[in-house]
């Protein structure tokens, strides 16, 4: 089991459901494994106050990336998990993409930046943070300056995020942006990969995509081997790897109790349900 799949499972940064208990998702599906590549920071804890304390940074676009370098700079030196993880990316990085070849590192709106911004610093590249309303500024990689991005013409960058589903962040945001500057963004690293598409909608878009860890069969069989799932779990992640919405379809057919306990259970959980039926999202009626 590599490094970084060990600290995912230990951080529960990746977090599989009690058997015969999917966990409802905002948009009112359901599913056997939550994924918060973000934990790794060190715990689930470290990444609230990070989020926390990005959110109170983020009405100064121009001072916030060197507030938020200065925290992560200091959870790797001080957080074992942390600080293998950045260095696993960083060597990963440097064996599969050449550096010579990249002007800038990029990272987009919020959590691409507990990775992004520390590699870019390790890497000795300028980094560009892209907002959510795609504006950005750029820092050198130190994160001393920090100015208004220019035009960055025909430069090549290298995005970094937490994690990959659908890509719709880069097909919304991050790839628009580094273009409206005329930059070409080559490279995607992720730390996680979901493998629900999002790898080739963003090599449709002309950018090499790069993952250290892929949610597959592999996946849950290593989590499986290693005692932190049983069999029947395995089989539902794998059932859902193959067919999302089928395999799920099929427990609430198979387990009727289950989404009608949910509809008069807490407020959160009965307000997914009611989405779910609402929206007939597994043609249940």
């Amino acid at each position: 089991m590599s490094d970084i799949m060990s600290y995912l499972f230990e951080t529960k940064a990746i977090k599989f459901c009690e058997e015969n208990k999917p966990f409802w998702y905002t948009s009112g599906k359901i599913g056997p494994y939550f994924i918060n590549t973000h934990f790794v920071y060190g715990s689930e804890e470290d990444a609230k106050n990070l989020l926390s304390f990005i959110d109170e940074c983020l009405n100064d676009k121009n001072t916030l990336p060197q507030k938020v370098f200065k925290k992560v700079l200091e959870q790797y030196n001080n957080n074992e998990i942390y600080h293998n993880v950045i260095n696993e990316m960083k060597e990963y990085i440097e064996k599969n993409i050449d550096l010579s070849d990249i002007d800038y590192i990029s990272g987009g709106e919020r959590r691409d930046w507990f990775f992004s911004n520390i590699l870019a610093y390790l890497l000795n590249k300028p980094h560009i943070s892209i907002y959510k309303d795609l504006t950005t500024v750029v820092s050198d990689s130190n994160f001393e300056n920090t100015n208004p991005t220019k035009k960055i013409l025909g430069k090549k960058v290298l995005h970094i995020a937490d994690l990959v589903t659908v890509a719709s962040s880069y097909i919304r945001a991050w790839i628009p942006a580094i273009r409206s500057l005329g930059g070409n963004m080559c490279y995607s690293c992720v730390v996680v990969d979901r493998m629900q598409g999002g790898k080739e909608r963003i090599e449709n878009e002309g950018v090499k995509s790069f993952s250290l860890v892929q949610v597959d069969n592999t996946l849950f069989e290593t989590a499986l081997n290693n005692g932190i799932i049983n069999n029947t779990q395995l089989e539902m992640l794998e059932g859902f790897f193959k067919d999302p919405d089928g395999t799920m379809r099929n427990f609430l057919i198979n387990h009727p109790d289950f989404l009608k306990n949910a509809l008069h259970s807490d407020e959160k959980t009965a307000k997914r349900a009611k989405l779910l039926v609402d929206g007939n999202l597994y043609n249940l009626n």
